[in-house]
């Protein structure tokens, strides 16, 4: 249990900017695999401030603003720095510059518009979430990390070594995905128990499908992975997972 603990906390010391204890101790050559389980944290403490905010009645859309700057200063922009560098990247048409354009310092014009749709896109569709808000949170973030892992497990990295290299020897095969996938299709399936409509948890275990499908959308654009990818993996999951539930909403 010790290296459980020890692991987990190594992953918010990685993941987010949360304080963690023996920082200098700790192993991060696996936090890939405690990922959707930090994403689950992140999200349940953004769903007890947006409850507090709630409670302060402050008006939906403030609020969705709020939740959206506090989810970035969270991760400290880690995953959103990637949707920008692998925007960059794919803006260009000759695809065997895309890998050197999206490891330039610099920050290009659709790297900006990337971050501001994403930004957008989050706040919108959470300022239209009107129920369970406190449910999608914690389980965008944790399907968000799913699909990271999925990009690690299924696809090549594609650089010798990188910030997200040390990864593919965490997480080797897809069966190292499956204990998240079940923990995530779980809490998906916790409203039916709460007596929420089934239509609920059916949107949320959606999240698998979307997850997969953007690690593989990136991995097609690239062929293969990097960190930069993993990361924007993560948001655009996120963000995407959100319009999708506000569409099953409106359906209902």
């Amino acid at each position: 249990m010790e290296h459980l603990r020890v692991g987990f906390l190594a992953a918010i010391a990685f993941y987010t900017r949360l304080p963690v204890p023996l920082v200098g101790t700790l192993d991060f050559r696996r936090v890939a695999c405690f990922a959707p389980l930090v994403g689950l944290l992140i999200g349940g403490l953004l769903a007890l401030f947006d409850q507090g905010l709630a409670w302060l009645s402050v008006p939906a859309l403030t609020r969705s603003a709020v939740i959206v700057v506090s989810w970035l200063a969270l991760t400290g922009g880690l995953h959103l720095d990637g949707v920008i560098d692998s925007a960059d990247g794919l803006a260009v048409p000759d695809s065997s510059r895309r890998l050197a354009v999206m490891t330039e310092s610099t920050t290009g014009a659709f790297g900006v518009m990337a971050a501001i749709i994403l930004v957008l896109l989050k706040t919108a569709a959470l300022t239209d979430l009107t129920s369970w808000r406190w449910l999608a949170l914690p389980v965008a973030a944790g399907w968000g990390r799913w699909g990271q892992q999925v990009a690690i497990a299924c696809y090549p990295y594609l650089k010798p070594t990188g910030k997200g290299a040390f990864h593919k020897a965490a997480i080797r095969s897809f069966w190292d995905c499956v204990p998240s996938l079940l923990l995530l299709l779980g809490l998906s399936f916790a409203p039916c128990g709460l007596a929420a409509p089934r239509w609920q948890a059916a949107g949320l275990v959606f999240g698998a499908v979307i997850a997969g499908g953007v690690a593989a959308w990136f991995a097609r654009q690239l062929g293969g992975h990097t960190g930069d990818t993993y990361g924007a993996v993560v948001e655009w999951t996120e963000a995407l997972l959100l319009v999708w539930l506000t569409v099953v909403q409106s359906a209902t």
